[in-house]
């Protein structure tokens, strides 16, 4: 056995989306990365997340990869309900006004694994393939992890901190005997990625109920698309695959439309138990991805806020080692991520629930409701922000994610923040920008005299930006009618909105900001 007493700043544990965020982000912060993944990667039956939402696209701009995957992937406008045919409602993503991405992206989980690792690579980063972790031991403080190679090399190695990206069946989380619970929601799928002659819009997923069950059809683009539908408990199996003939049938039988499956370019089928675990964090160790938590793939979330996990924690640790935060922002992990994804599991499990009625009286119910929510537009203001995951907030509403785009790594040395052309501020990366925002009306005549104050006031590298000119309607409505000083963490969410007149308020929460004290109370003095 080969022992490492000194091993690299981060361990990650697996190289799906979630493992190889972590290591973009760290990676282009000059933080050493190992990266190391037990699975065999590109296996189509391994491909089942196939959506990124608004969200996600807005936060894959921090490393870079958003143009490549916007080349590469299909663009929907939105999703699309129906019930024996009848559409009911439409949560249209072309209508949300506060993103700079107005639409979902489909492209296979292995197309944006493998855009993923070249940015890995390009960023000076390995994945060791074949390599699983079999223990973990952080009694010390420090972690210490058993590798195990192909051909059987075990490698012993003290990472100054480990993330466990590894999946459900997380060794990372048994080994800190971190509990992983979660509602009685158990439903089995077969899905596939099949060429389809259809009716059904190209620019739309569709989400079909009837009473023999849903199916969802998701167009990925050139004719093929992903089809999921509920199946009985073990009906399949690897060797036993769901055919083509399974889809048809049920196809004719619960979609809207007229489509014909002409190929299934492979297919599968799992079984989804949600499962969230009771810490996302213990010590030097983090959990995030599937080894954190297993929703519902009802509204393709899973993968999406396992990315969400990603960053959140990568910012902090990247602060961290880099002396630009204390340790305790680390804690903050925890309780955001752990929190959203029990709203992300309840949110996914009533979409799975709401296909599954049988009963006449429910299914007319159900009906009723989502064409009533259609009609008055509750499902645009509150369905559509859900799916795109650009309602995420943290510490209740304190912390709301803001319209804004975040300097990607091509932004050069010294560039502060600025307005892109469409309006949307871009914030700085790696740390908590100040805009300064002087309200939806005609700014009161001493704006430019309270707006040097406050410049005046601030630490001399704290990144600034002045809303000078007209913004998108969404950040206007986010940062409020009157003037003020809107604190941004670098992830986008809001860290407070200040009063400008109070210039000293926001050099101290600042200074609090870096010392992780809480700053909860002071939206309250806003």
């Amino acid at each position: 056995m080969t022992v490492a007493r000194s091993g690299t700043p981060v361990l990650v544990a697996g190289a799906g989306p979630v493992g190889l965020i972590v290591a973009c982000e760290l990676l282009q912060q000059g933080i050493g990365v190992r990266v190391v993944d037990a699975g065999r990667r590109g296996d189509p039956r391994h491909s089942r997340a196939n959506v990124i939402w608004p969200r996600n696209l807005e936060l894959l701009d921090r490393i870079g990869v958003t143009g490549e995957l916007l080349d590469i992937g299909h663009r929907l406008a939105g999703t699309a309900f129906y019930s024996r045919g009848r559409r009911l409602a439409t949560a249209w993503m072309s209508r949300l006004a506060d993103s700079p991405y107005p639409f979902a992206l489909t492209l296979s989980q292995n197309d944006t694994e493998g855009v993923l690792r070249r940015r890995v690579a390009e960023l000076g980063g390995t994945v060791e393939d074949g390599v699983r972790v079999t223990a973990v031991d952080h009694s010390g403080g420090v972690p210490s992890v058993k590798l195990e190679h192909d051909g059987g090399r075990v490698e012993e190695t003290e990472p100054g901190w480990l993330v466990g990206a590894d999946g459900a069946h997380s060794t990372v989380r048994k080994e800190l005997g971190i509990a992983y619970e979660g509602p009685p929601v158990d439903v089995s799928f077969a899905i596939t990625d099949a060429r389809l002659t259809t009716s059904l819009s190209e620019d739309l997923s569709h989400y079909c109920y009837a009473p023999s069950g849903a199916i969802v059809l998701g167009p990925m683009g050139d004719g093929v698309h992903r089809i999921a539908l509920n199946v009985p408990h073990d009906a399949y199996d690897e060797h036993n695959p769901p055919p083509r003939e399974l889809f048809q049938q049920v196809v004719d039988d619960r979609a809207a439309g007229r489509t014909r499956v002409e190929e299934l370019l492979w297919s599968g089928s799992f079984r989804v138990r949600v499962r969230i675990a009771s810490a996302f964090r213990s010590g030097r160790c983090f959990l995030a991805g599937d080894a954190a938590h297993v929703i519902s793939p009802a509204g393709g979330q899973g993968m999406n806020t396992g990315m969400q996990d990603a960053f959140n924690l990568s910012w902090k640790l990247s602060g961290v080692l880099r002396g630009e935060f204390g340790e305790g922002i680390l804690d903050s992990y925890d309780s955001e991520r752990r929190s959203v994804s029990h709203h992300v599991a309840r949110s996914t499990e009533w979409l799975t629930k709401a296909g599954l009625v049988r009963t006449p009286v429910k299914v007319a119910l159900r009906d009723a409701a989502f064409m009533a929510a259609d009609r008055t537009g509750v499902f645009q203001r509150r369905i559509a922000p859900q799916l795109g995951q650009t309602a995420v907030a943290y510490g209740g509403d304190r912390h709301p994610r803001l319209p804004v785009k975040v300097a990607g790594p091509a932004a050069g040395e010294g560039t502060g923040p600025e307005l892109a052309p469409e309006g949307w501020p871009v914030i700085d990366r790696d740390r908590h920008t100040v805009l300064l925002w002087p309200g939806r009306r005609t700014p009161p005549p001493d704006w430019p005299a309270v707006r040097d104050r406050v410049r005046t006031a601030l630490p001399d590298d704290t990144p600034v930006l002045d809303l000078t000119r007209a913004v998108p309607a969404g950040l206007a409505r986010a940062l409020g009618p009157g003037p003020a000083v809107a604190v941004v963490r670098p992830d986008g969410h809001l860290l407070a909105r200040l009063d400008p007149l109070r210039p000293q308020q926001t050099t101290r929460l600042l200074e609090r900001a870096r010392l992780l004290e809480d700053t909860a109370h002071t939206r309250s003095q806003s």
